[in-house]
This record gives C-alpha cells, sequence and structure tokens, in this order.
C-alpha cells in the first residue's frame, strides 16, 4: 500500500515537471500560458494559435521551449499601399502603419499618410495612402523656382504653384509624367508666331518704260550681289538695292525691303528712280551707273 502512493506520488511530481510556463506574445497582446509541448510548434499547437507560411515565429518553431520562456507570433496581413498614385499589395507583420513603413523602407521618406502612424493594422487587411514630399524645381521664362510637393504629376506641380500654360508652350518632362526627386521641370514658351508676308499692294503707279528698260540687274549685283536679304547697320539699308527706310515708305513699301521678294523691291527702285527725275547719284553714287551699260 505504501509502495503504491509512492508511487502514484512519483507519477504526479513527474507530470508537473513536464509541464512549463511560457510567457506568449500574439499579435502584441502577452498572456502567460501552461503546456507540455516541448518545441514552440507544439505549444503553439496546444494553445490553438495558428501559424501561417507568412507569420512570423520566435524562437522559430523547431526550437525548444524551456519553462519560464517566451514565444511571439505576429501574422502576416494584407496592406493595400497607394504610393504617390501607384497601387501596390503588400504582406506584413507590422502591427501599425509606423511599424509598416519600416517594413517597406518608406520610414525616412517626408510623406503625408492616410492614417497616423499609430494606427493599428487589423489581420484582415488596411489600405494606406502615402503622398512623399519631393523638391522639385521649376523654370519659366529664366526664372527658377523652388518648390516643395507631393503632386503625381509635373500638371499637379505646376497646379500648386499656380502657374498658367500659354497656348503652345512645352513642358518637359511631359505633364502626365512622375515629379521625383530634385526634379528640372522646364516650360518652354511658344515660338512666337511669324507674321506672315503681306500680299504686295497693287501697282497703281506705272513705270515708264525709258526706267524699266535700264539694266537694274547689274545695279543689284553691284550693290548688294543681287541679295534681297541684304542689311546693313550703317544706315542702316535694306535689300538688293540698300533702301533706307524713309525712302522705301517715300515710294509706297511697308515694312522693310526684306520682307518682299525681288520683283517688288525692283519695282519700287523703278519708282524712286522715276520720282526723283533720274538723279539716281543720290541714292546709288557708287553703282547708279550700272543703270546705263548693255
Amino acid at each position: 500500500m505504501c509502495a503504491a502512493v509512492v508511487g502514484v506520488s512519483t507519477a504526479l511530481l513527474a507530470g508537473t515537471s513536464l509541464t512549463k510556463q511560457v510567457r506568449l506574445t500574439v499579435d502584441g497582446g502577452v498572456t502567460t500560458v501552461r503546456s507540455t509541448g516541448r518545441t514552440v510548434r507544439e505549444v503553439l499547437a496546444h494553445v490553438k494559435v495558428p501559424v501561417g507560411r507568412h507569420d512570423v515565429v520566435s524562437p522559430a518553431p523547431a526550437e525548444k521551449v524551456r519553462d519560464g520562456g517566451s514565444i511571439v507570433v505576429r501574422h502576416a496581413r494584407p496592406l493595400h499601399l497607394t504610393l504617390d498614385g501607384r497601387k501596390s499589395l503588400h504582406t506584413v507583420t507590422a502591427l501599425n502603419v509606423g511599424e509598416a513603413l519600416e517594413e517597406l523602407h518608406l520610414a525616412q521618406r517626408r510623406a503625408r499618410l492616410s492614417s497616423p502612424r499609430m494606427r493599428q493594422i487589423p489581420v484582415t487587411g488596411f489600405a494606406l495612402d502615402v503622398r512623399t514630399e519631393r523638391r522639385v524645381t521649376v523654370i519659366r521664362r529664366g526664372v527658377r523656382l523652388d518648390a516643395l510637393t507631393t503632386g503625381r504629376t509635373v500638371r499637379d506641380v505646376l497646379a500648386q504653384q499656380r502657374i498658367m500654360l500659354a497656348k503652345g508652350d512645352r513642358v518637359r518632362p511631359a505633364l502626365g509624367s512622375f515629379p521625383e526627386d530634385s526634379q528640372v521641370i522646364r516650360v518652354i514658351p511658344a515660338a512666337p508666331a511669324v507674321p506672315p508676308v503681306p500680299a504686295p499692294p497693287p501697282h497703281t503707279v506705272p513705270v515708264r518704260p525709258s526706267v524699266t528698260s535700264l539694266n537694274w540687274a547689274a545695279l543689284a549685283r553691284c550693290e548688294t550681289y543681287a541679295d534681297p536679304r541684304s542689311f546693313n547697320p550703317s544706315g542702316p539699308y535694306y535689300g538688293m538695292y540698300q533702301f533706307s527706310l524713309p525712302m522705301w515708305q517715300a515710294v509706297g513699301g511697308t515694312g522693310t525691303p526684306r520682307d518682299w521678294p525681288p520683283a517688288e523691291q525692283t519695282y519700287r527702285a523703278q519708282l524712286l528712280y522715276q520720282r526723283v527725275a533720274g538723279r539716281w547719284q543720290g541714292q546709288w553714287p557708287t553703282c547708279g551707273s550700272h543703270l546705263f551699260t548693255p
């Protein structure tokens, strides 16, 4: 009888010695459990804590558990991230937004968040919008503007800075592109419109045959090598026949001689000759005698 009692007592003591007290932390919640499991995996199975493929368990599931030891479990959870307008799905074990940013290597970036950093992330998942702050430079009409922006596109940056584009302005990089940190945005003004060459006015003043029969080609070759776009800044003088603007206007010319084709310039030169009654020496003192060459 005494031997039997001793045997039972020994068995009870042995069973008690196999039970371990473990500090268990699951997703930040702390509790103390008693288990006869020899490994981390067996303890978690005993207390019915599920562990998935992406969950984090420390120590590793195969590690042995000692009495008074600790086990930490963090369950994976989906994070729907929108980063500067770009959507992506991540699996994280972070318990709050701040830890998720650390896990995704975004914690060091200046950013505006849709939720505070201490906001808890449930196991069922969470959506987070992150707009990073970037420094950009806008150059327009020689003016340099440094700005801090969370804009998702170059168009957003210009709108934030109240920069209005004129018709025909070009922007580099393109308006729809993403403005990276240290990006230089250039607004290139539209080229000024080139006014159309006006149609020559009708030749209302007739030129006498005795004037048209002179050697105008020889005069033009002598003056400017017959270049209708010639310009002499010392006058200034313009065109094939080196008109001054007052003389050009006196014979009905508009704009400058350079704006007109050779035929129109020749017509106005003939009108000038006719107007001064053949006294060509005042207008073409060096080359005027070529008018009379065969």
